[in-house]
């Protein structure tokens, strides 16, 4: 499938299924809903500007630049040129697409997923060492480093794929993805994953947390106890190890010396406040939902650190930061808000997101910039820039204008 404006022909088709099919009439209205359509046109974005014609691989920015080294690895970026993106922003347009077949049930979606997301991915897929993953780099570039959050993202977004269609391919992806992530893991530090298989100084939050969501959601796909003993694990290991109890949010990393690296990201703390939650909807312990409440309360207060005004009024604004870390920060909120039904923190998000769109995207190429206030525009826009969006907006449709959404 070649990079092509996806946007309007989605909704065509979608309009003609829906005409001939009662079926697809619920789906229809959430396509409709107005975060679902700014979704799509920004997926569409997405694919005219970072895609390369003939490919399913994408660029990592807009304006392309050949000569740009990621700042995000564990060593050096060595490549002498990047014509692609690196796994890690190229990972965020799977979760984009995944969110918005959540959405809307258009299965336009999985056709993409199947017929481009899917293709390119595989390009990232090494099996020269084992067990199987996905590396940093394309497989046609020298042998690059393996990270184990960046496969951890991946395993769940299979898993919510599985979980969305009955396919049971990806819930295989899924549980082979999880052999990798074991792999990752010892009884120095008292357990815990590492960060990158190449370079084992530490164990991250980054690993562990969204470690503990992935095991949680394939014990909920199928029933096995290990998951739930493993999401278990991993969630108490990272309370112990990497909590401040004094704001019940979450530092980055634990060297093995015992060091730990204090900055906070909003990232972090969303995938605990999400493993909290699943380990209350599983086991009904109210302690992990008193855990989910006390990080959703910090969180909020400490990543939402600005105000703005809309029509209402005054409302908590993101500061400038990344906006995939709060795309995923709001994977933890929505799942809060299904297990209590207080819908305060999803309506900021949906505030920021209203705004960000009215002030925060270059309307030119309808790509968003990193700080949503548009104060300072960026040169370069970054592919997990546009997919974070789009998830957000496709996760605010999924809250607000799905009738089950409950």
């Amino acid at each position: 499938m070649k990079s092509v404006r996806l946007f309007l022909p989605v909704l065509t088709v979608l309009a003609m299924v829906a005409a001939c099919n009662p079926a697809q009439k619920q789906a229809t209205a959430a396509s409709e809903c107005k975060y679902a359509l700014m979704a799509g046109e920004t997926l569409d974005s997405l694919y005219t500007h970072f895609g390369i014609a003939g490919e399913c691989l994408l660029r990592e920015n807009y304006p392309h630049d050949e000569s740009y080294k990621a700042g995000y690895l564990a060593g050096e970026d060595t490549n002498e040129k990047n014509p692609y993106s690196y796994l890690w922003p190229y990972s965020g347009t799977l979760s984009a697409v995944r969110a918005l077949y959540d959405a809307t049930g258009d299965t336009t979606y999985l056709t993409l997923l199947e017929e481009r997301v899917l293709p390119g991915l595989n390009q990232y897929y090494d099996t020269l060492r084992t067990p199987a993953a996905y590396a940093s780099y394309v497989n046609g570039a020298p042998q690059s480093d393996r990270f184990y959050d960046d496969n951890v993202w991946l395993g769940i977004d299979f898993t919510d794929l599985y979980d969305a269609t009955g396919n049971t391919a990806y819930l295989d992806k899924a549980k082979e993805i999880w052999k990798f992530i074991e792999s990752g893991t010892d009884s120095l530090l008292g357990g815990g994953i590492y960060w990158c298989e190449q370079k084992k100084g530490g164990k991250n939050t980054c690993s562990n947390a969204p470690g503990s969501v992935y095991a949680l959601k394939l014990f909920k796909a199928t029933s096995d106890t290990a998951y739930l003993d493993a999401g278990r694990n991993l969630y108490s290991w990272t309370k112990e190890n990497l909590q401040d109890t004094a704001d019940c949010l979450y530092f980055d990393h634990k060297l093995l010396n015992g060091k730990i690296g204090r900055a906070k990201f909003a990232y972090n703390s969303g995938q605990m406040l999400q493993a909290a939650t699943l380990l209350y909807n599983i086991t009904g312990d109210d302690r992990y939902l008193t855990d989910a409440r006390d990080i959703a309360a910090s969180a909020h207060s400490r990543f939402f650190d600005r105000s703005a005004t809309d029509s209402i009024g005054e409302f908590p604004r993101f500061g400038r930061g990344n906006v995939w870390f709060m795309a995923v920060m709001m994977r933890g909120f929505h799942e809060l808000f299904l297990a209590d039904g207080n819908p305060e923190y999803m309506d900021s998000f949906l505030r920021n997101l209203d705004y960000a769109w009215a002030t925060g995207r270059d309307t030119s190429t309808g790509l968003f910039e990193e700080d949503w206030e548009n104060a300072t525009p960026d040169k370069r826009k970054w592919l997990l820039t546009q997919g974070a969006a789009t998830e957000m907006l496709a996760t605010a449709a999924l809250y607000s204008c799905r009738s089950d959404k409950h």
